[in-house]
C-alpha cells in the first residue's frame, strides 16, 4: 500500500538558547476518508516513548533530543505504517500522516472486486443499502453474540434463542428469520453455512469474536453473492495477516462463570506471512435444572493462515493464502422452553424432561486464495475451499401419556391445558409408562465445497470509469442425516432410558446439490453519475434419497428419490447519483431468489426488490436514509424443529407477499464544535418493517398455519430502534447502547394478538469501558441489560424463552508489535 506522507519542516527559536531538543508535533488521518483517527499508538524508535492520538487525531513528541528516529503508526484495521524522522535543535518536526484502511490481505485495487463494502471508504461508492463494523466498533464491546453486533444495522430482522447466539436466527428486510436460511452467509468471500444449497438452516454460524470486522449488503449489489439475493448477504472478515510481528491475547471473565480467551500471534517476513489464532468462550448458563445439571456451553475455535508472495520487484504481482481453521461446540442446549404461566413464575427455570439435552459439533475449514495482479487494469482472485460439519442434537421430541397419546414439544406448550398430562410429565412427574419421553439423537453431517474466481476489469475511456466484475463458482454440498429416537421414563424428576434406539430408524436420508453459479456486474462512473447493472445465472441440480425409518443399513429397500432442477437468471441495476460532495441519491431494483428443495412440488422463492435512498458523508457525520419494497411472488417456509415444526427441513410454498419498510442510519460526534478534547460520537439506526401475505392457504408450517390475505408475518418487529453513544477521552473509552424491539407476533395473523402468540416489546440497555492503562495493556469491563430486564425473546421451538439476563465481564487485553 502507497500511504501519502507529507513532512512539513518549520523551525523556531526557543527561550533556551543552548537546548539539544527537539519535538514531534502530527496529525493522523484516514487515507481515503481524510477523517482524523483517534486512539492510533505511536512508538518513537527505541527510546520506549509512545503516544495515542487524541480524537482529532493529533500527537505529541515535546523535548526529546535531536537525532534521528523511526516512528511505528499502528491501529486495527489499517496497515501498520513507519517512517523516519529527523529532529533537529530546537525545532519542532510537524508531520500529517495518512493511513491505508486494511480490510483484507490483498491488494487495494483488488478488495473493490472481492469485499461486500470495501470498508468504511467503500461505502460512499456503492449504489444501495451496505454497512461496514469495523474493528473499532466491534471492540468497543466485545461481544460474541452476533445478534448484539447486528442489532446496530437497520434492515435486519433477529430471533434470539440461546442468549449467546450459537445458532442465530438471522433475516434481512423481511426476509425470514428461521436458522438465517434466507440470508447468503460468508467468512472472507466463502459460503460458510454447512450446505447453503441443499440444507441452508445454519446450525453452525462463524465465530464472531475472533472476526476483524462484519459487512452487510442489501439492494441490487447483493446478486454478485448468491444463492440468496432477497434479503442480502453478510460477510465476516476474519483476522488479517499481520505486517510485522504482533500478538494479541484477551482474558475475559464474568456473570454465570462466563469466560472469553483470545490469542492471537503472527509476523510477515516480505513475502512469508502467517499468523495463529485460538478463541475459547463459555458459560455455566442462565438457566436452571432442578438437578443442578448443566446448562452451559464451551465452544473453541482454531485458525491458521500462511501467505507467499511474489516479490515486490515482481512484473507481476501474486500471493497464495492458505487458510485452515477447526471448530468444537459442547453445549446443553435445549429447544424446550416453558408455558407463559410457568415463564412468569421462573423465567429461568428449565423442565426435568430437558436433563439429558445435548449438542455437540465440530466444523473444519480449508481454503486456498490465489490474487494475481496481471495488469494494473486486471485483477484476477481464485479460491478453492471445502468445509466440513457435523453435529449431533440429542434432544426430547415428543411424549407420550399414560393413555397412549404422543405429542410433539411444540404442540405440548402451544396448548398445556389440553396437554396437561404431558406437561406434568415434562415437569418431572413420574410417568407410569416406560416409553413416555422420546429423546432423538439429530445426528447429521454436511459438506460444502467449490472453487471460484473472479475476474476484475478497472478500465477508463474518455471521460467514462468502466468497473467490470466477471465471477463463476461451481460449489457441491450436501447432508446426511442418520438419527434414532432413545425412550425415557420419568421417575421423580430423573430421566431413566428404557429403550436405545438404533441409528438409521428415525431419519435416514442423503441430499445433496450441485450449482454452476455465475455473473457480470459493470459499474460506469461518469461524472456524478454512477450505473450500475448486474446479471447472476444459477444452474442448480438437488436431489434426496429417503431410505426411510426401516432400511439403517441402506440397502434401498424402501429408498424414494427425489430430483429438482433450476436454472435461472437474476438481474438486477442501480443507479446513484451525487447532488454534491456530501449528499448522494441512490435507488436500485432486483430480482431476488432463493433455491426450493429436492421436492419437485418445492418452487424458488422469487420476488422483485425495490430500493432508494439519501446518503450524507460530511465530516463527523454520515447518515442514510432508505425506503425498501419486496414484491413476492413465491414465499417460502421451512418446516425446521428450530420453528416449532417437525424437522423435516422441507420447504413450503407460501404464494404471494410483500415486505416493505424505511430504514434510517445516522452517526454524529455531538462534541465535535464544542470540545476537541474529547469526542461523542452518537450513532442512531432506525427500521419500520411491515411484511404481509396477499393469498389465503393453510400450511402445516407451524409459524404460518391457516393464513388470510393481509395476515402479517410472524417474528418480525415493526419498530426497531438502537442508539448507541460513546466517550472518547485520552485513555479512555466509555460506550452505552440502547436497543428497542417493538411487539412482534409468533404465528401469522391480523389484529390484537396475545397469550403465548405474543413477543411483547422490550428495551435493553448495555454498557462497557476501556481504559490504556499500560502501552500494550487496556482493561475492560462491560454490563450487557443494565436493568436486568426479564424478556420473552421467542415462543419457539417449543414454549417461552427468556433473553440473556444482567451479565458482567471484567478482563484485560493485551498486545505487542
Amino acid at each position: 500500500m502507497n500511504f501519502r506522507v507529507f513532512i512539513l519542516l518549520s523551525c523556531f527559536i526557543g527561550s533556551l538558547s543552548f537546548a539539544q531538543t527537539g519535538s514531534i508535533d502530527g496529525l493522523v488521518s484516514n487515507n481515503n476518508s481524510l477523517k482524523p483517527l483517534s486512539g492510533v499508538r505511536v512508538e518513537l524508535g527505541k527510546t520506549g516513548l509512545y503516544q495515542f492520538t487524541d480524537v482529532t487525531g493529533h500527537f505529541v513528541f515535546p523535548s526529546i533530543e535531536a537525532g534521528d528516529y523511526k516512528l511505528l503508526f499502528v491501529n486495527d484495521g489499517f496497515e501498520t505504517y513507519s517512517l523516519v524522522v529527523r529532529v533537529k535543535s530546537n525545532e519542532t518536526t510537524k508531520l500529517t500522516v495518512f493511513m491505508q484502511e486494511k480490510v483484507l490481505d490483498i491488494p487495494e485495487v483488488v478488495i473493490t472486486h472481492v469485499s461486500l463494502t470495501g470498508g468504511e471508504q467503500g461505502l460512499k461508492d456503492l449504489p444501495g443499502s451496505a454497512y461496514y463494523i469495523s474493528p473499532k466498533e466491534l471492540q468497543k464491546f466485545n461481544y460474541t453474540d452476533i445478534n448484539r453486533i447486528l442489532k446496530s444495522i437497520p434492515g435486519v430482522n433477529l430471533q434470539e434463542e440461546d442468549g449467546f447466539g450459537l445458532r442465530p436466527n438471522i433475516g434481512l428486510r423481511g426476509a425470514g428469520v428461521e436458522r438465517s436460511t434466507k440470508i447468503t452467509i460468508m467468512e472472507d468471500g466463502v459460503l460458510t453455512a454447512p450446505a447453503p444449497y441443499s440444507a441452508s438452516a445454519a446450525y453452525y454460524f462463524p465465530t464472531v469474536g475472533r472476526m476483524q470486522a462484519v459487512e452487510i449488503l442489501k439492494g441490487s449489489a447483493q446478486i454478485k453473492y448468491g444463492p440468496y439475493t432477497t434479503g442480502g448477504a453478510i460477510n465476516l472478515i476474519s483476522t488479517q495477516l499481520p505486517s510485522q510481528f504482533t500478538a494479541k491475547f484477551t482474558a475475559l471473565g464474568g456473570s454465570f462463570f462466563g469466560k472469553n480467551l483470545h490469542a492471537y500471534v503472527g509476523n510477515n517476513h516480505g513475502q512469508i506471512a502467517y499468523s495463529v489464532e485460538a478463541f475459547h468462550y463459555g458459560s455455566d448458563g442462565f438457566k436452571h435444572l432442578a438437578n443442578n445439571a448443566p446448562t452451559g456451553f464451551n465452544k473453541s475455535d482454531y485458525l491458521a493462515k500462511l501467505r507467499f508472495s511474489s516479490k515486490k520487484t515482481a512484473k507481476v504481482q501474486q500471493s497464495i493464502t492458505f487458510k485452515a481453521g477447526i471448530n468444537n461446540e459442547v453445549s446443553n442446549d435445549t429447544y424446550l422452553g416453558l408455558s407463559l404461566s410457568d415463564f412468569e413464575a421462573n423465567p429461568f427455570h428449565r423442565y426435568a424432561a430437558s436433563q439429558k439435552d445435548l449438542m455437540t459439533t465440530k466444523q473444519t475449514q480449508l481454503s486456498a486464495m490465489h490474487v494475481v495482479q496481471a495488469k494494473k487494469w486486471l485483477t484476477i482472485t481464485s479460491t478453492i475451499y471445502r468445509n466440513e460439519f457435523t453435529r449431533n442434537w440429542y434432544k426430547l421430541d415428543a411424549v407420550k401419556d399414560s393413555a397412549g397419546v404422543k405429542k410433539g414439544i411444540a404442540d405440548i406448550l402451544k396448548n398445556p391445558t389440553l396437554y396437561a398430562s404431558h406437561l406434568a410429565i415434562v415437569r418431572g412427574e413420574t410417568s407410569a409408562n416406560t416409553d413416555a419421553l422420546f429423546v432423538k439423537g439429530n445426528n447429521r453431517s454436511y459438506f460444502g465445497q467449490g472453487v471460484q474466481t473472479v475476474i476484475g476489469f478497472d478500465l477508463k475511456s474518455n471521460k467514462i470509469k468502466h468497473d467490470i466484475d466477471l465471477g463463476i463458482r461451481f460449489h457441491q454440498d450436501g447432508m446426511d442425516r442418520f438419527q434414532n429416537e432413545d425412550k425415557f421414563q420419568m421417575v421423580n424428576g430423573v430421566m431413566m432410558q428404557t429403550v436405545a434406539g438404533e441409528l438409521g430408524r428415525e431419519s435416514n436420508r442423503i441430499a445433496t446439490a450441485q450449482a454452476l453459479a455465475s455473473y457480470v456486474q459493470y459499474k460506469a462512473t461518469y461524472k456524478k453519475i454512477l450505473v450500475t447493472a448486474g446479471l447472476r445465472n444459477e444452474i442448480i441440480q438437488m436431489q434426496e434419497k429417503d431410505y426411510g425409518k426401516n432400511d439403517p443399513n441402506r440397502l434401498g429397500t424402501d429408498l424414494v428419490i427425489s430430483k429438482n432442477d433450476v436454472s435461472v437468471y437474476i438481474p438486477g441495476i442501480a443507479v446513484d447519483y451525487k447532488l454534491s460532495e456530501k449528499w448522494a441519491f441512490f435507488a436500485g431494483v432486483h430480482k431476488g431468489f432463493s433455491p426450493p428443495s429436492a421436492k419437485a412440488t418445492s418452487k424458488p422463492e422469487e420476488s422483485v426488490n425495490y430500493e432508494g435512498g439519501l446518503k450524507l458523508f460530511r465530516n463527523a457525520l454520515q447518515l442514510q436514509v432508505v425506503a425498501f419494497y419486496n414484491a413476492y411472488s413465491n414465499l417460502l417456509g421451512a418446516d425446521l424443529a428450530a420453528g416449532g415444526g417437525t424437522g423435516t427441513g422441507d420447504l413450503f410454498n407460501g404464494g404471494k407477499s410483500f415486505s416493505q419498510g424505511i430504514e434510517w442510519f445516522s452517526s454524529f460526534d455531538i462534541a465535535k464544535k464544542l470540545n476537541k478534547k474529547f469526542a461523542l460520537p452518537l450513532t442512531v439506526s432506525y427500521t419500520y418493517s411491515d411484511a404481509r401475505f396477499l393469498s389465503d392457504f393453510v400450511s402445516t408450517f407451524e409459524d404460518w398455519g391457516t393464513v388470510r390475505k393481509g395476515d402479517q408475518l410472524p417474528y418480525l418487529a415493526q419498530h426497531q430502534l438502537n442508539v448507541g453513544l460513546s466517550f472518547e477521552y485520552h485513555k479512555w473509552m466509555v460506550n452505552a447502547g440502547m436497543k428497542f424491539t417493538s411487539n412482534m407476533r409468533a404465528v401469522a395473523g391480523s389484529g390484537a394478538v396475545t397469550g403465548i402468540d405474543l413477543i411483547p416489546q422490550v428495551t435493553v440497555f448495555d454498557a462497557s469501558a476501556t481504559y490504556q492503562v499500560a502501552k500494550n495493556v487496556s482493561l475492560f469491563a462491560s454490563m450487557t441489560n443494565i436493568t436486568d430486564k426479564t424478556y420473552i425473546v421467542a415462543a419457539r421451538p417449543a414454549g417461552v424463552r427468556p433473553g440473556m439476563p444482567r451479565t458482567i465481564q471484567l478482563g484485560l487485553k493485551a498486545k505487542v508489535f
